[in-house]
């Protein structure tokens, strides 16, 4: 027991210093002058560095070989510490460092191409950032992570358990079903009319406070602000969320505002009991998508909801052009092969994840060159969406996560969607009357539900185990593709 509360307790000194590193790279976004840039850098070097040694600290081996756990909970955690612990120590100092370092100055240079749509100024860090993450994947894979596969070996600090050919076996048996209803849609006689008015910030910001507040979000442990690119940051007593607002189309905030709601609401929603240990965060990012596309999705985008939405925007702008929630409905789940990701229809949204995972495992096994990536993202984009990329920053400069290192990530995203989909099915039936509640604005007995079944027990189980628990079956695709076809078949009356 010494050995275990030794351990513990290093931890959680440990997991504070985790959380502090986070707050830095939520300011960096948020509220960071641009002339800080190159400072901040250094400071996520140094905190970085301090992480790192704590983490492959060889008194952490010993407690661990040591530790007699006292109950599940308790062996859990050891068990994710001791993976943990054998991941970084595969990882030298140096090169945690030079990550930290370098993803910090690159979100800034990938914001600035961004905005200029200049491929060019960005193309030389991302050649730094991949040619760092793949070291990281080489000597993580001979440490024995991912069966030794680069790619693979990323991937497991995302979703542990999971592979790239076990998910391209998952993408294989979607994307037929996927595009054949995307071609059913598109060539459908009745399709929803989009939005065609301006909405002004200020009420696009208020009602995203009040969208936020119907989904159960915390302020009192929270706050909204605005980013380049929609995030949530923190756990434990601290889960922050951001949006951006377009005003030619207010359902990107709306909707940016809802998904990342679910990420934090699941961060608040654990146990705090398992607060500054491992068992205190989400358990995977597959899980933790789970949650912000249920929120954004099934619920957010039904038809009981968006009955609500339709009335709190004529409230809030007046007469849009939407002449009732039956059409406001069609136009909220309006399908087209648009650039961008975030603001992709459900049908499409897992094509561009399907894109974006082939890219970079290329990437990482060195089969695509940086220099030849916007050409393979171009062409590819074309193939699979029927549209030609018009500007950098509606193609390979829209996301931010190659900036930043984060390789493996983005199937994580379908993933969740495949989660939903089953979590979707599972509380349709343990709460009937859900959409008489959603109706009235009200997803507290959605989320109340999810926060029984899943989100209070953060990391106590693996990925796999806490969706089946929920659900009560072993998740598959099946119940995702079947809402699919099923919602829009209607709304497009086929």
């Amino acid at each position: 027991m010494t050995a275990f509360s030794d351990l513990m307790e290093y931890q959680r000194e440990t997991e504070a210093l985790g959380q502090i590193a986070g707050r830095l790279g939520w300011d960096q976004e948020t509220m960071m002058p641009p002339g800080a840039a190159e400072q901040r850098a250094e400071e996520m070097a140094a905190i970085e560095g301090v992480l790192h040694a704590r983490r492959t600290d060889p008194r952490v081996g010993e407690w661990i070989d040591r530790a007699e756990a006292p109950d599940p909970a308790g062996r859990r955690a050891v068990a994710l510490i001791a993976r943990a612990y054998g991941r970084n120590a595969c990882i030298p100092a140096r090169l945690a460092a030079e990550i930290a370092r370098l993803t910090s100055m690159a979100q800034g240079i990938w914001a600035e191409a961004r905005a200029k749509n200049d491929v060019a100024h960005f193309l030389p860090t991302l050649e730094r950032v991949v040619a760092l993450k793949r070291e990281a994947g080489q000597a993580l894979a001979a440490g024995g992570f991912g069966g030794g596969d680069v790619y693979d070996a990323l991937l497991d600090d995302y979703e542990p358990g999971a592979t790239g050919a076990g998910i391209a076996e998952i993408f294989g048996r979607m994307r037929p079903r996927l595009v054949a209803l995307r071609e059913a849609l598109l060539g459908a006689r009745h399709a929803p009319e989009p939005l065609a008015h301006r909405f002004g910030k200020d009420g696009q910001l208020a009602l995203a406070r009040d969208l936020a507040t119907a989904f159960g979000y915390d302020w009192t442990r929270g706050r909204l602000d605005l980013a380049v690119h929609p995030f949530s940051s923190g756990s434990g007593n601290d889960a922050r969320i951001t949006t951006r607002v377009s005003e030619t189309d207010p359902f990107n905030c709306f909707y940016s505002t809802i998904h990342e709601v679910g990420h934090a609401a699941y961060e608040l929603g654990i146990d705090q009991a398992y607060l500054l240990t491992p068992l205190g965060a989400g358990v995977s990012m597959g899980v933790h998508e789970s949650q912000s596309r249920i929120y954004e999705n099934q619920l957010g985008r039904s038809r009981a909801f968006t009955g609500w939405l339709f009335g709190r925007m004529g409230e809030t702008f007046g007469d849009f052009g939407v002449p009732d929630a039956d059409a406001f409905y069609g136009t909220v789940n309006r399908v087209q092969p648009g650039y961008i990701r975030t603001e992709a229809d459900e049908v499409h949204y897992n094509l561009h994840i399907m894109m974006r995972f082939d890219l970079e495992r290329r990437l990482m096994s060195g089969a695509l060159a940086v220099a030849d990536l916007e050409d393979a993202w171009n062409t590819r984009f074309a193939d699979d969406f029927g549209v030609r990329v018009d500007r950098p920053a509606n193609g390979m400069l829209q996301d931010v996560h190659w900036s930043v290192g984060l390789f493996g990530y983005f199937p994580t995203y379908a993933l969740g969607n495949v989660y939903a989909g089953c979590l979707n099915k599972a509380l349709r039936a343990a709460v009937p009357d859900i959409d008489a509640a959603l109706a009235r604005g009200d997803a507290a007995p959605a989320t109340d539900w999810l926060r029984e079944n899943l989100q209070r027990h953060g990391g106590l189980y693996t990925p796999a185990e806490v969706v089946e628990r929920a659900c009560g079956f072993t998740p598959d695709e099946g119940p995702l593709l079947d809402y699919l076809e099923t919602k829009f078949r209607a709304i497009y009356r086929l």
